[in-house]
């Protein structure tokens, strides 16, 4: 069973303000409406207060970090998460090194598919469509080949929702003298990556997650010295973070034109996920969320590809039901018309859907998500949303 969350259920979240279906994905996502107003006013990228406002996002982006000591900087990027994964990877990782990339999923693929485009040495541990790489295994590949410098391991791996276990990864690249970088797109904000508990050089996400911002930009947060051993490495004029790090702090500004109301939305973004209690409020709610969805499914007949263990607050897969009634693309229509946008599944190899717990939704809005699947398989003649006996024998491989 799953654990329930020490924070109590607060007062509901207000609904979409112009009606629209929630976004039961892992971002882009619901937004609160104070956001979206934050992008009704003109802002001049060289200008004095829009400085000042990148400065304040940089300083409280760090603050989540628990970066006490000055080690680290936070370098925020335009474009989408991708981008930043490919600056931080072009960057960070000298054209003379070597990068285990740690796969489960769709985004460790991207990152290993990355380094084919920039040209630099790579070897990948895939792990297939949800099992987690372990520290152990992390540990035996760093000893067979000393050619490798870097680790990139992906926090949660949207694919699956697979919660990776990225302190006993960290443990195990540190202790083999290597450098781990993180892709903590879909995680950081709502789970905890404290650097005084988890060694890691640089981390990337993106405005659009966790903090509930809308897409336009990235950030890469890293130690000040692997910023500073980054000049002259980058592939790419606009994905070079140490240029991009050395213009923000000579200038104040960004060096290419910045997405200014993005800005303006994710610091709202900033001080709501700061009244909310941070990391631990929002990944309280998120978690609520999870729990409370999950069991309501569940009681429908719905199966998680994943053990509770791996459970991310972030978004959770399920098998699609092995009733001949039911089709996937009908019941995504059913429940959009009752007002929520759910996830295609990305496995292949049984058939499944994700729903998301992030966003401006609370644990009334999760009930709400059961009723109206319930509602939907009532409309399709699904009388169980029991999966197929592959499915579970799938799920059996997955270690407790």
């Amino acid at each position: 069973m799953l654990a329930e969350t020490k924070f109590a259920a607060a007062k509901p979240l207000d609904k979409p303000a112009l009606g629209e279906p929630y976004l039961l994905t892992p971002g882009p996502l619901t937004t609160a409406y104070s956001v979206k107003q934050a992008m009704l006013r003109d802002w001049g990228s060289w200008d004095g207060d829009f400085r000042a406002m990148t400065a304040d996002m940089r300083r409280r982006l760090l603050a989540l970090t628990g970066d006490a000591n000055g080690e680290f900087d936070c370098v925020p990027m335009q474009g989408s998460g991708s981008f930043c994964v490919e600056a931080m990877l072009g960057s960070f990782v000298p054209k003379d090194g070597k990068v285990l990339v740690l796969a489960n999923g769709a985004y460790g693929l991207r990152a290993a598919q990355t380094m084919q485009y920039l040209g630099r040495a790579y070897t990948l541990i895939d792990k297939g469509d949800y099992l987690p790489p372990r520290g152990d295994e992390v540990a035996a590949a760093l000893e067979a080949d000393h050619a490798i410098t870097h680790v990139i391991a992906i926090h949660c791996e949207t694919s699956s929702g697979i919660l990776n276990p990225v302190a006993e990864i960290a443990e195990a690249v540190h202790a083999k003298g290597r450098k781990l970088l993180v892709d903590s797109m879909s995680a950081f904000g709502a789970v905890a990556l404290d650097v005084n508990e988890i060694r890691y050089e640089a981390m990337v996400s993106s405005a659009n997650k966790c903090i509930e911002g809308v897409p336009g930009f990235g950030f890469i947060i890293a130690r000040k010295s692997e910023l500073e051993a980054a000049k002259g490495r980058s592939h790419s004029l606009s994905l070079d973070v140490h240029a991009q790090w050395a213009h923000m702090n000579k200038t104040g500004q960004w060096r290419y034109t910045p997405p200014t109301h993005v800005v303006a939305a994710f610091l709202e973004a900033l001080r709501q996920h700061e009244a909310e209690g941070g990391v631990a409020g929002r990944g309280a709610r998120y978690t609520r969320n999870r729990d409370v969805m999950v069991a309501g499914m569940r009681e429908l007949g719905f199966e998680t590809l994943l053990k509770d263990r791996w459970l991310s607050p972030i978004i959770v897969t399920f098998f699609n039901p092995a009733h001949a009634s039911f089709a996937f693309d009908r019941f995504y229509e059913l429940m959009k018309d009752k007002g929520f946008i759910i996830y295609p599944g990305k496995l292949t190899v049984v058939d499944s859907f994700r729903v998301g717990c992030i966003g401006q939704m609370d644990e009334h809005v999760m009930r709400r998500v059961v009723e109206a699947a319930a509602q939907s398989l009532k409309e399709m003649g699904v009388d169980t949303a029991a999966p197929p006996a592959a499915a579970i024998a799938e799920r059996a491989k997955l270690a407790a």
